[in-house]
């Protein structure tokens, strides 16, 4: 996996346990540890954001080119 991908994913999961966080409880993490839409935590969300629209094209990928022979 590449490097940018792990990032991705990790982004994907962190904005995951956000929305479930939300969902939940009533509770924004990000909110809560950069405060209400702060320049901070609006970057959090765009970088998310960005993430997940990149994670898309995960589904799109060639799976057999990355099992080893």
């Amino acid at each position: 996996m590449k490097g940018l991908d792990i990032l991705v994913l990790l982004l994907v999961v962190i904005g995951a346990v956000n929305w479930g966080l939300i969902g939940f409880f009533q509770f924004d993490l990000v909110a809560a540890l950069f405060g209400t839409m702060s320049a901070v935590s609006r970057v959090v969300y765009a970088l998310v954001g960005i993430a997940g629209l990149y994670a898309i094209s995960f589904f799109g990928r060639d799976r057999e080119r990355d099992v080893v022979r």
